[in-house]
Formats: structure tokens, C-alpha cells, sequence
């Protein structure tokens, strides 16, 4: 019997033991892949992959992986002289930082590259290639195809007819691989950004301009002026989404509201850039007619993007291009074209309501109370036009029972 309770006790304390190392190793499994859920964007990050990338709840990418170009030819035994479009499975480095931001996470790799994903419509992330260069490979989703447009552009398109483009910008090359995902090698100081278009059909002209624009340099940053997806106190509050792609451009949203929005942008190099916006009609106010200021001044309106995109390059005038976005909420895109730096001060604006009318009906007014002219006295005295008959014919009626008394 004393055996037995011996063996009873010792069976108690393994299995207690083992109940208490049981949360501790779901806490571990969990640790190694951390999630994040914007009003826009949501994916998790594993040990070294950033998995489930979705805009809107649908995913788009399923596994992006990074690593060095270097480490990921010579792990897949490609030379120097052998297309990417070969590469088609790479390791991927460890994911060694993560750091949040309003709209936005960057996640850092070991392998020196830097991933940021914006919480705005569009989804945008950008793969930086800080230290040497990168090979990025992003594997899509079941109901997504790809076809590259060029070497520096990948279209995808998914089953719904929702498209997104993967662009380099800067030095490297994006393809299509064998097992038809993409892959794509930046050299050092360049990156591979990625856009999703939520519209019916392909994407449209104006899309294309952008990513033209983003891929040659002449557009270096973009905003997001969107309403929040949040709940509770949160919830329709306005929001801004900067996207910065480099070329030493920074900007600021200093203040927003339904109406007005001020903005810094800020450069080290004196060469103009164009700056897109993407402004909604449920954060903005009268979208579709924003009036653009550049330090103080009255831009003037351009009747397309090559417009803008000459007045940034040549330095003439601040321009500005209104077009309606393809997406499904209604949104304007506003290119503006600012012709020099280094800092400079922007406002969008809310059109006003012609009230041209109006003032001409009240100057009328006021010139015919300054001429003494009786429709200046009859509009002053608000008694109307038949007020005068109306008098008329009650003088004639009391005239007429006086006569009738005597």
C-alpha cells in the first residue's frame, strides 16, 4: 500500500507539472508569429516570412519572404547569369524587429532589408533594400494570377477582378517565376512596392500614370486622406496615410478636417517631385472640387498628369490634376506638381459654393436704396408690390361711409 501511494504521488506531481509547461508552450508556439489588424490591412509575421497579407479581408499575398541576393543564389544554386524567373522557393530571413506607427508597421530583417505596410485603401507595403541587395518572393494567393507588364512591373489580378502591381523603384527587376508567384531582386537602396486596386474592372489610365510616375521618381511620396474603419469613439474619424518613397521627400500632415487639410513637404534636393494624394468623399468635403495652395498661393488647375508631372520637372508653377479613382468608394485622386524644395507648405481645400448670384441681387439692391427709387423703398419695407392698391381701396371705402353719414 505504501508503494502504492508512493506511485499515486508521483503520478499526481508529473501530471500537474505537465499542466503547468502546457501554457507555457502555446505561449511560445504564439510568440513566433505576431498578427496585426489595421482598418485596412491585416497579415501576421512568422520567424522569418510576413504571411495572409490582406486588403479589405482579402488576401492577396499568402508568404513574403526576404533575404539577401547573395545568400538566396547561392542557397538555390543560381549563378550570376541565370534569369530570376528560376528562383522560385528562397529561405527567407529572420524577421529581427517590428515597429508600429499611426497607419503603419516596418518589420526589420536580418538580412538588412526593411518591410513597411500602410493601413490605408490602396495596401500598400514597401520591401527596402537598406544593406545589400535583396530577393523578395512573394507567393499569391489561389485565386490570384500574375503577368509582368515589364521589368520593373508585375500585375496581379484575382478571380473577383480586383488588380494590384508589384513595382521596383530604383535599380532591380520584378518577374513572374516558374511557379507563377512573384520574385523579385532590388539592389541596394532601391525597393519593391506593392498597390491594390479595389474597383470594378482592370486598373484604370490614372492608375497606371501613378505607378509610372512612383516607378521613374517624378511622384516621391503619396497621402491617404481616408476615413477610420474603426468602432466606438473612433469610428468616422478622419485619418491620414503617408507613404514616403525615399529621395530624401518627407511629409507632414500638420492639420485636417472635412474641409481643409495642411500639409509640410520637405526635401533636400531643390528638384521638384510630384506628391499623389488620394482624398475620400466620407473624410473630405466636396472632394471632387479641392482647390490646391502652395505657400499661400493658388495652384493652378492641369487638364492632365503629364501637365503636373513637366511643372515639377521644369520648375514653372505648382500644378494640380483632379481625377476620379477606379475603387468602388468614391475618391479623387490629386496629383500636385510642386517645382522646387527644400520645404514647402501645401493645402487642399474645399471648393466654396458660387454665391456669384447672390452678391449680384444684393448689390441691385443696395443701388436702388442709394438712388431713393421706390422699389428700393418697397423691397426695404417688405409690404410687396399690391400693397399700394391695397391702401388705394381702403381710403376709396372709408371716403365712401363718411359721405354716406352726412
Amino acid at each position: 500500500m505504501r508503494h502504492r501511494a508512493v506511485l499515486l504521488s508521483a503520478l499526481l506531481v508529473v501530471s500537474l507539472v505537465g499542466a503547468a509547461a502546457a501554457p507555457a508552450a502555446a505561449q511560445s508556439t504564439d510568440a513566433e508569429g505576431e498578427a496585426y489588424a489595421g482598418s485596412h490591412v491585416q497579415f501576421n509575421t512568422t520567424g522569418s516570412a510576413v504571411s495572409n497579407y490582406a486588403v479589405g479581408d482579402a488576401v492577396i499575398v499568402e508568404n513574403v519572404s526576404v533575404q539577401s541576393s547573395e545568400e538566396a543564389r547561392s542557397q538555390a544554386g543560381l549563378g550570376l547569369d541565370v534569369g530570376l524567373s528560376a528562383a522560385t522557393s528562397i529561405v527567407g530571413s529572420a524577421v529581427e524587429t517590428r515597429t508600429e506607427a499611426d497607419a503603419s508597421v516596418r518589420l526589420g530583417f536580418e538580412s538588412g532589408a526593411a518591410m513597411q505596410a500602410h493601413d490605408n485603401a490602396r495596401g500598400i507595403f514597401q520591401v527596402q533594400a537598406n544593406d545589400s541587395a535583396q530577393m523578395v518572393q512573394a507567393n499569391l494567393s489561389n485565386d490570384a494570377e500574375a503577368e509582368s507588364e515589364s521589368d520593373e512591373r508585375v500585375v496581379v489580378t484575382k478571380d473577383d477582378g480586383n488588380q494590384g502591381a508589384f513595382i521596383v523603384v530604383g535599380d532591380g527587376e520584378v518577374v513572374v517565376n516558374e511557379e507563377g508567384n512573384v520574385t523579385a531582386e532590388v539592389e541596394e537602396g532601391s525597393q519593391l512596392v506593392y498597390r491594390q486596386y479595389d474597383g470594378d474592372g482592370e486598373r484604370s489610365e490614372d492608375d497606371d500614370e501613378q505607378e509610372r510616375m512612383i516607378q521613374n521618381g517624378t511622384a516621391t511620396a503619396e497621402v491617404y486622406l481616408q476615413e477610420s474603419a474603426e468602432t466606438g469613439e473612433e469610428a468616422g474619424a478622419a485619418t491620414a496615410s503617408v507613404v514616403e518613397y525615399g529621395q530624401d521627400t518627407a511629409i507632414e500632415v500638420e492639420s485636417q478636417s472635412r474641409e481643409e487639410v495642411n500639409m509640410t513637404v520637405e526635401r533636400t534636393q531643390s528638384q521638384g517631385k510630384v506628391v499623389l494624394t488620394s482624398v475620400s468623399e466620407s473624410a473630405f468635403d466636396n472632394a471632387e472640387d479641392i482647390e490646391v495652395f502652395v505657400d499661400g498661393e493658388a495652384a493652378a488647375q492641369a487638364d492632365s498628369y503629364s501637365e503636373v508631372e513637366q511643372s515639377a520637372m521644369e520648375g514653372d508653377e505648382p500644378r494640380y490634376y483632379v481625377s476620379q479613382s477606379s475603387s468602388a468608394e468614391a475618391t479623387a485622386n490629386v496629383a500636385i506638381g510642386i517645382d522646387h524644395f527644400s520645404e514647402r507648405a501645401v493645402s487642399m481645400q474645399s471648393a466654396q459654393e458660387d454665391t456669384s448670384t447672390a452678391t449680384e441681387s444684393d448689390a441691385a439692391t443696395e443701388t436702388d436704396s442709394a438712388d431713393g427709387s421706390d422699389t428700393a423703398t418697397e423691397e426695404t419695407t417688405g409690404d410687396g408690390a399690391g400693397f399700394g392698391a391695397l391702401a388705394a381701396l381702403a381710403a376709396l371705402g372709408s371716403a365712401l361711409l363718411a359721405a354716406r353719414r352726412l
